[in-house]
């Protein structure tokens, strides 16, 4: 049996958005951990039939680089927009006067006129517990077999998947640094807009992932009226009471786990009801640890059944 190549690229048949007419371009990194390699740019072809009259809708989760390698490969085309599930297709590169660049066209994929909302979770909890790197590591556990989820970070602080996914020789001081030359700063519109971009994604995928800051803010309420449950994780027990009364109480969301962060590699469970609570670590740059298969079946109670 053949296998198949670490991406894949599949074209649609012409559609039609008002006056435009586009074709969709979807990707597929099909290893299991859905990493792909610069080499893997030396065969890619595009796929036979596009039509370079109309437009070009890119789709999947990829790298930046493969992203602009392909926008580079479809030059010939009218327009290449990019689809981002919080906004709808970004017309990024345009050699017509069919669509303008940076216009958004608010396609749908699914075709759904009124699609349900999945839920969505906010990962919370006071500052240097793990919440970044708890939500990544659920994100990248579920992803293999449960594709269609999101991880959204709803903060400022410049820590985002890149930043995880460095190699493990990185030291804790280039992490920072890092993470300091892209931090951001609170707006107005800051929460709102990360709260909207939620939604939209609940109307598209399974399961949304949200990582938020670490502290409880009033500014954080558009972020309550835009999920459904709640994960604590602290380092110190006594800070876990302001997420409830926030999250819980006030935002009406239903908890799902409290988790107590250790820096010793441990895990015990306290109790399951009315929510899971237990102990386990470390959650750790660079060196996280699994996420315990508990946790793990409690996240997936949220997704789909499959018969």
């Amino acid at each position: 049996m053949q296998s198949l190549p670490p991406i894949c690229l599949s074209l649609s048949q012409p559609r039609s958005w008002q006056t435009l007419s586009y074709q969709l371009l979807e990707i597929e990194l099909t290893s299991t951990d859905r990493l792909v390699s610069p080499d893997d740019l030396g065969n890619l072809e595009l796929p036979p039939g596009i039509d370079t009259r109309g437009g070009v809708v890119l789709s999947g989760r990829a790298p930046i680089w493969l992203y602009a390698y392909l926008v580079h490969e479809l030059h010939p085309t009218a327009w290449v927009a990019c689809y981002d599930p919080r906004l709808g297709a970004v017309v990024v590169a345009t050699h017509s006067r069919q669509a303008q660049i940076g216009q958004v066209l608010p396609i749908d994929l699914r075709g759904n006129s009124r699609p349900r909302l999945c839920p969505a979770v906010m990962v919370v909890g006071p500052p240097d517990s793990g919440k970044s790197v708890l939500s990544h590591a659920l994100f990248t556990t579920l992803i293999p077999n449960h594709p269609d989820i999101y991880l959204q970070r709803a903060h400022w602080d410049g820590e985002g998947n890149w930043i995880l996914e460095l190699d493990k020789t990185a030291s804790d001081a280039e992490r920072e640094a890092y993470k300091l030359a892209n931090k951001g700063g609170l707006t107005d519109r800051f929460f709102p807009h990360h709260a909207q971009a939620i939604l939209s994604l609940r109307r598209q995928k399974q399961l949304v992932i949200v990582d938020v800051g670490g502290k409880v803010q009033a500014e954080k309420v558009p972020l309550l009226e835009a999920c459904t449950h709640y994960i604590v994780i602290s380092s110190k027990p006594e800070e876990t009471a302001p997420w409830h009364e926030f999250c819980g109480d006030r935002g009406n969301l239903k908890c799902l786990a409290v988790i107590h962060s250790s820096l010793e590699p441990c895990e015990v469970v306290q109790k399951r009801e009315p929510w899971l609570e237990m102990t386990c670590g470390p959650w750790k740059q660079g060196n996280p640890c699994a996420v315990p298969s508990v946790l793990l079946e409690q996240v997936k109670t949220l997704l789909p059944q499959t018969s």
